[in-house]
């Protein structure tokens, strides 16, 4: 292997396998976010805020955060690149908060409102860019990066488009066969903004990585945040489906008197 200068251009290459799971992550968070969303307002129009955080953290933990971060992963140099974890970590609140935030605006208020789904379009796709470049700022490696304005100005486009295609199918999109179809295109979305706000950086390398002691690093961190993201997913539908279910049946156990006092009444 040829040694490696200072100044010198870096290619980069993608793990293909990581690119399916990141994107695959996007698809199922989208449409965990998608589900959600239905039951953000109650029957008395209030905001269930447990399904606005349940929302929140599939679309900005799941759907966007660890979607960017496999995707980032996938992203090979012949440099090491190692991961500074408070930024990293910081990247995944934003996203989380973003999102909240931005789905209530555009629809937790008893019913969808079209300048709420604007501004929330626009918190969502900017949040978004600022979540992804402060991602590729937490990268410790032997390189500086290089943006190319233009490339950065049309991820900006499409988060921003991204973001108000998914606030709007959140919210008017109600038939699971929709919904899934709908998941798949804001999964796409996410990931074609991840990867041309990839190429808008240009890798020169550099005579030394900068020393962080609280850098992060691993062969098997995309599998690990994968799993985890599946796992949250796997929580947050089972106490969908568990709420979904026991709602009619509480509701039915209360509505039917027992027949011990329906006996009684009938006697008196």
């Amino acid at each position: 292997m040829t040694p490696l200068v200072a100044g010198q251009l870096l290619s980069p290459e993608y793990s293909l396998g990581l690119v399916a799971l990141s994107y695959l992550i996007s698809f199922a968070g989208s449409l965990t976010a998608l589900i959600c969303a239905g039951r953000m307002v109650g029957p008395d129009g209030r905001p269930n805020l447990a399904a606005v955080a349940c929302a929140a953290v599939a679309l900005g933990g799941i759907g966007i955060w660890s979607m960017h971060f496999i995707g980032m992963l996938a992203y090979r140099l012949p440099v090491s690149i190692a991961y500074n974890m408070p930024l990293t970590i910081v990247s995944l609140v934003a996203a989380i908060l973003i999102s909240g935030i931005a789905l209530y605006l555009a629809g937790g208020r008893r019913r969808f409102s079209r300048a709420g789904w604007l501004a929330g379009s626009l918190l969502a796709g900017l949040g978004v860019c600022v979540m992804h470049y402060m991602g590729m700022f937490a990268m410790n490696m032997r390189a500086s990066m290089q943006f190319d304005p233009m490339a950065v100005g049309l991820s900006v486009l499409i988060a921003i488009s991204a973001a108000a295609a998914a606030l709007w199918l959140a919210f008017n999109v109600r038939k699971l066969s929709l919904q899934i179809g709908a998941a798949a295109v804001m999964g796409l979305a996410v990931c074609t903004m991840h990867y041309v706000g990839m190429s808008a950086a240009t890798m020169v390398c550099t005579a030394a990585a900068p020393v962080d002691a609280l850098a992060i690093g691993g062969s098997y961190m995309g599998l690990t945040v994968f799993g985890t993201a599946g796992a949250v997913l796997i929580f947050i539908y089972w106490v969908l489906t568990g709420n979904s279910i026991e709602s009619p049946i509480s509701a039915a156990s209360n509505a039917r008197p027992a027949p011990a006092t329906a006996r009684r009444a009938r006697t008196s």
